[in-house]
């Protein structure tokens, strides 16, 4: 495998994908081995961590360092605070900084691994390769047993592959690359002469294969390969139902991450020209896409995004400038009493916990009303479905625009036989 710091800097959709089947299904374990095998391919557990909010706060750490490419030094940092905050003691490594260096790498690297195997399993699976070749990382200090598999090419359904697709070990950075001829295998650093070591399949007395660490001989993301090709795309490719449980399953610290860019989208729309650009902030939850498919409105994606057109329609009027600085005022009054900014910019976080949901088909394209309570009164963010976006080549639901209201408005919105509340309470 290469350099974790090059491999992991920009991960590939496949292995975001198999991240997220993991991270949505957290489970509470006392040891290392209550889970084991192939049950890691759709399931997230750290030994020891037993509490929801303990788990879903290290899911959100190793998110993180897979999807933005953290260093392990930044992780350890994290892990230090999740310890702390969550008051998790007892765990193996606590005490001696030794102990806490190796624990924190454990984490770190085997999830970065798996999820990379398990986003190549698919790939490699998806492409059609007639050959899989085992490519040995050239560590240190090598496992005899995978130097011998060094430039094996087999078939994909060959029985070698489905104990001994690395990683197969703590610490295992081999990897399977893919070729469709004789040609391609040597082109891939293999050797189509080379065959496989005698015994290669022969356990041992404590059940044991040649060079694969205990509860390793499995193949990570061989039980979810389809899955994970599904999800790999933009979700506009996907059917909204799945989308949107795809997004339920984001940890918290992911939505922050996702607000923090936001933030930035914000200043670069109300401080230049619009340009058509969009980010997706979020998605439709579920139970909101089958309310929608209820009322008899075919809903193409989950996604919800916003364009720098929809930002700058939403504070038109309001008294900030659309050139040099976001809170400079143009001296004209509002038209509207306006959003507060720095509450907007915490769309994503928004998007997750409305006060209420309506579905509105009173005009001709139907939209979503998203409402909160704001001090003093309330707010309303309007997102229409199925909206075309130029840049996305495809059909997003957007938030189009944002308002304060009084409850007299909500009363008077809701008082219509083609606006139901699908979530939450008026």
């Amino acid at each position: 495998m290469p350099d974790l710091g090059v491999s992991f800097g920009q991960p590939f959709a496949q292995q975001v994908a198999a991240l997220r089947i993991r991270l949505g299904n957290r489970v509470p374990t006392q040891a290392w081995d209550d889970i084991t095998r192939s049950a890691h391919d759709q399931s997230f557990m750290v030994a020891g961590a037993e509490k929801a909010d303990l788990l879903a706060d290290l899911a959100g750490a190793v998110d993180k360092a897979i999807e933005k490419g953290t260093t392990l030094e930044e992780f350890r940092k994290d892990f230090r605070e999740i310890v702390a905050r969550n008051g998790w003691t007892g765990w193996t490594g606590q005490g001696t900084e030794k102990g806490e260096a190796w624990r924190t790498r454990i984490i770190y690297q085997t999830n970065l691994r798996t999820s990379y195997a398990a986003g190549r399993y698919a790939q490699l699976k998806e492409a059609g390769y007639a050959y899989w070749i085992y490519k040995h990382s050239h560590a240190v200090h090598p496992r005899p047993q995978h130097l011998a598999w060094d430039g094996v090419a087999l078939p994909p359904d060959h029985p070698f592959w489905a104990t001994n697709y690395p990683p197969n070990g703590w610490g295992c950075g081999c990897e399977v690359r893919g070729a469709h001829t004789t040609a391609g295998i040597r082109r891939a650093g293999g050797d189509p002469g080379k065959v496989l070591p005698g015994g290669w399949d022969r356990r041992d007395a404590r059940g044991l294969l040649p060079g694969i660490d205990k509860n390793w001989d499995y193949a990570p993301g061989a039980t979810v390969a389809d899955t994970i090709n599904a999800l790999s795309g933009k979700l506009p490719s996907l059917p909204a139902p799945i989308g949107a449980a795809m997004f339920a399953s984001w940890p918290a610290r992911a939505v922050q991450d996702l607000t923090t860019e936001f933030g930035k989208f914000v200043d670069r729309a109300l401080s230049s020209h619009v340009q058509q650009n969009y980010m997706i902030v979020g998605a439709l939850k579920p139970a909101w896409v089958s309310a929608a498919e209820q009322a008899g409105i075919r809903v193409e994606t989950a996604e919800i995004a916003i364009t720098d057109k929809n930002i700058q329609h939403t504070f038109r009027g309001t008294g900030l400038v659309t050139s040099g600085s976001t809170k400079r005022s143009t001296g004209r009054q509002p038209k509207v009493a306006p959003l507060d900014l720095d509450w907007f910019r915490q769309l994503p976080v928004l998007l997750q916990s409305p006060r209420a949901v309506l579905l509105d088909t009173t005009q001709a394209e139907p939209v979503f009303l998203l409402v909160y309570d704001v001090p003093g009164q309330m707010a309303k963010l309007v997102i229409e479905l199925n909206t075309p976006v130029k840049k996305a080549k495809g059909m997003l639901n957007t938030v189009q625009s944002g308002r304060l209201i009084t409850p007299n408005d909500l009363l008077a919105t809701v008082d219509s036989d083609k606006v139901m509340v699908v979530d939450g309470k008026v």
